[in-house]
């Protein structure tokens, strides 16, 4: 149906270019664009971009018959063919046949979905290329040449241009490994019955057996698990706690040399935390210069040494008191920012109506503190929750008090999926905790930020 000047200059106005409107109201060349890419662009004289629309559609196609059609045939299957050794009597030697790899079948096939939605989606614009081509002609506008349009690009449309890159690396590097990971949730891939090679779609069978509290790996991941929350909030509140305290007294208007005591706690964030990490590690073993230190002084009796990595309790409260010892300089540099943006109007205010300093803290300061920091505190946890550093380092997840459990007492669950994956290759049930942490942190920050006043009275401060 051809529209009149009027009415395709009023759609061109509104920019309700669309699809479907395309499909059902454009001319025959511009619904043939459907089909043959860039027609609709070449019979309105857009030469030039009707031929790279075709050949980004040639090229995708090429693909799909050279390798996509049979990377999404394999996708279901993973794989049958499994490597075989022929005795070769000419050679006198083992010959070995290649046979199917299931993980650059799943690689490929997750790749190519990724560029046919990618394709779909270009696929879109040039048919609403061709019928914005249509409208500009019954409008009585200029078609724009191939160099205008280029033109365009670097202008009007400037912001398209330089997010290509960045999206193209995102796809690359970001989206399609943790899609890859999702899926490696739902395969037998590991090194239990010699899944390396091939393996198996097996739905969700790896979540019930993680979430089997009466099998090995379900009870291991329960116990992590609540090491794991434990863990965060102790290291996230202590580490605040203990800041603000440091914040508060160093901010005081009494306190003399501000910037000497700063400087004072600060000057641990020059050394790099891992090197912090391990000098500790070593000084707590138990022929380490602490218990030789105690021993040396008549605490400890000759030979004896306090078991800071041998006991799980002992293990567990060293990690927390070293993380405070790492944490706290970090804290009270965001703390000591937030006190000096609370206004002092309210603190005048407050000795007027005659509050006491402990009434101002817990009227004033603390909620002032909350409301600011209440992002950084979910960060915070999430951050620890995710500690891998500080406890891989320090302990390693020791001790390991059940020989028949993967992880230690002191792991994490990200530590834990170090070990399942690079130590035991269980790569399928490691992408199932990997997909169980991310769920338990973005849903719990979710919705403790939004019912947090951060977010409900956004700007009451």
């Amino acid at each position: 149906m051809k529209l009149s000047e009027k009415a395709a200059r009023e759609q061109l106005a509104m920019g309700t270019v669309t699809v479907v409107g395309a499909l059902s109201n454009g001319s025959t060349e511009t619904k043939a664009s459907a089909l043959v890419m860039g027609l609709g662009n070449i019979v309105h004289k857009q030469v030039a971009k009707g031929l790279v629309f075709l050949a980004v559609e040639l090229a995708y196609l090429w693909f799909m018959m050279t390798n996509g059609l049979h990377n999404l045939a394999m996708l279901p299957s993973l794989g049958t063919a499994q490597q075989e050794e022929i005795w070769n009597e000419e050679l006198q030697v083992y010959l070995y046949t290649k046979g199917d790899q299931s993980i650059l079948i799943l690689l490929f096939g997750i790749a190519t979905i990724l560029v046919t939605f990618v394709f779909l989606w270009f696929w879109s614009e040039t048919v609403k290329s061709a019928y914005r081509t249509e409208l500009t002609v019954q409008a009585g506008k200029k078609v724009n040449t191939f160099k205008e349009d280029l033109a365009t690009l670097l202008d009007e449309y400037l912001h398209r241009l330089l997010m290509t890159p960045p999206l193209f690396f995102i796809t690359a590097l970001t989206i399609l490994p943790l899609i890859f990971m999702i899926c490696m949730a739902f395969t037998n891939y590991s090194r239990i019955d010699n899944h390396l090679v091939l393996f198996d779609w097996v739905g969700l069978k790896n979540f019930a057996t993680l979430f089997d509290g009466s099998s090995v790996l379900g009870g291991t991941f329960w116990r992590v698990l609540a090491w794991t929350l434990v863990w965060a909030f102790f290291a996230t509140f202590s580490n605040y706690f203990f800041g603000m305290v440091l914040a508060i007294l160093i901010n005081r208007k009494t306190t003399r040399a501000k910037g000497f005591w700063r400087f004072c706690f600060v000057i641990s964030c020059a050394v790099p935390m891992f090197v912090s990490l391990l000098i500790m590690r070593t000084m707590l073993q138990p022929e380490g210069a602490v218990n030789v230190l105690l021993r040396n002084l008549g605490f400890l009796e000759a030979g004896a040494s306090l078991p800071f990595f041998t006991n799980a309790t002992w293990a567990r409260i060293t990690v927390i008191v070293i993380n405070i010892w790492v944490g706290v300089p970090y804290t009270l540099l965001q703390l000591t920012g937030v006190l000096q943006n609370i206004p002092d109007d309210l603190y005048e205010a407050a000795d007027v109506d005659g509050a006491t300093p402990v009434q101002q803290f817990f009227k004033i300061t603390l909620p002032y503190m909350f409301y600011v920091t209440t992002p950084y505190l979910i960060a915070t946890f999430t951050g620890n929750v995710n500690n891998f550093n500080v406890i891989y380092l320090l302990s390693g997840g020791d001790p390991v008090t059940n020989l028949a459990s993967t992880a230690g007492d002191t792991d994490l669950l990200v530590t834990w999926l170090y070990k399942l994956t690079i130590d035991k290759q269980y790569y399928n049930i490691g992408a199932v905790v990997g997909i169980l942490t991310f769920v338990i942190l973005a849903v719990g920050s979710l919705l403790t930020y939004r019912n947090s006043k951060s977010y409900k009275e956004e700007g009451g401060f």
